[in-house]
Formats: C-alpha cells, structure tokens, sequence
C-alpha cells in the first residue's frame, strides 16, 4: 500500500512559476514509476510529467517548462512549473505504480488527492 500527499498547488499569474511535491509513504520500494497527470474541466486526464523505467515523460504541452524529479531516499516527486499558462490550469495529481520496463499509463495504481493550480492571465 503506497500513500500520495501532494503540495504547493496554488494561484499564479501567467508567466509565474510554481513547485509541486509529493511525498510518498508505505510500501514504496517496488514503485518505480512516479510522476504528474493532470484534470482539467472537461477536459481528459492528462499525463503531464513522469519518470521511470528509464523513461521520461513530458506532454508536449509543457516541455520546455516543467521539470519533474525525484528523490528517491526521501521518496518524493516534484515538479517545477515555469513560464505557466492559463492553459495550465487543471488539478494535478501525483501518482506512483510498478513496470518491469516502460511505464505506461495504466501502471500508475496509487494516486493523491490532488492540488488545484489555477493560473490566470
């Protein structure tokens, strides 16, 4: 059982930039996939930023911009937002799962509560 705290969600200005963490409690040893997916209304859910099985992930979207991390002696995940747009807007949500390789989408089985981040122009 993996538990998901997310931080440092909030409201910025267009240009601003803000840092996501997320602090991951449990049994963490086996979950070698982390990162950030994304809800905005109406809207799917979007994967944003993600590491693992030596891979990283990043939408389109938001290359150039995010940075995802991780240490993984504190287990946790963050991500550097800069430059953010109002397209940005969405709650995010940290997520954790296990791959033998590649992480694909549905390997993520642990997720937080989310954060709301709402950028405005």
């Amino acid at each position: 059982q993996v538990q998901l705290v997310e931080s440092g969600g909030g409201s910025v200005q267009a240009g601003g930039s803000l840092r996501l963490s997320c602090a991951a409690s449990g049994d963490t040893y086996s979950n070698n996939c982390m990162g950030w997916f994304r809800k905005a209304p109406g809207k799917e859910r979007e994967r944003v930023a993600t590491t693992g099985g030596g891979w990283t992930y990043y939408a389109d979207s938001v290359k150039g911009r995010f940075t995802v991390s991780r240490d993984n002696a504190k287990n946790t995940v963050n991500l550097q937002m800069n430059s953010l747009k109002p397209e940005d807007t969405a709650i995010y949500y940290c997520a954790a799962g296990r791959s033998g390789g590649y992480c694909y989408e549905d390997d993520y089985k642990y997720w937080g509560q989310g954060t709301q981040v709402t950028v405005s122009s």
